[in-house]
């Protein structure tokens, strides 16, 4: 099983996405370990968005994603990164396909309602700044046998 970071934007939480948004992560099979709805501090932000603190954008991003709370979690799966980040579609809404979360609720360059890990190096990373490990819960969802079958599962 592997893991990743999924962040809900101010955008998703404004707009009322979160509920439906994290609804089609359950509905494909995929699991919530962790969940946490806060506001984000400028440090943890800056700790996070550390690769872009050069680039243009990287102000209005920090001030972006401090101005509302933020839903994020741990999602676990077979191979959840790429399964998260094809059902994210590609990063501006515009461009991203239909059946998508961008390519359905979004249109905007700016606004893209979602982040998720985009390597098993960058979901490690993430989680643990996001998450204490005692607040990862093992845990095995009553219909699991029937998402995942013996070869899914090695």
């Amino acid at each position: 099983m592997q893991r990743t970071l999924i962040i809900l934007k101010p955008d998703a939480i404004q707009r009322g996405l979160m509920g439906r948004i994290l609804t089609r992560f359950e509905d494909k099979g995929l699991k919530v370990v962790a969940a946490r709805f806060a506001r984000l501090s400028e440090q943890l932000l800056e700790q996070h968005y550390a690769d872009h603190k050069e680039r243009p954008f990287y102000p209005g991003l920090v001030r972006f994603m401090s101005e509302s709370p933020v839903l994020f979690c741990v999602l676990e799966g077979v191979d959840a990164i790429a399964v998260c980040r094809k059902m994210m579609g590609a990063t501006f809404g515009r461009d991203a396909e239909p059946g998508t979360i961008r390519g359905d609720f979004g249109v905007s360059r700016s606004y893209n309602l979602i982040h998720g890990s985009d390597s098993p190096e960058a979901a490690e990373k993430e989680v643990a700044l996001f998450f204490d490990a005692n607040e990862i819960v093992e845990w095995q969802p009553a219909g699991h046998t029937w998402v995942y079958d013996a070869e899914d599962l090695g």
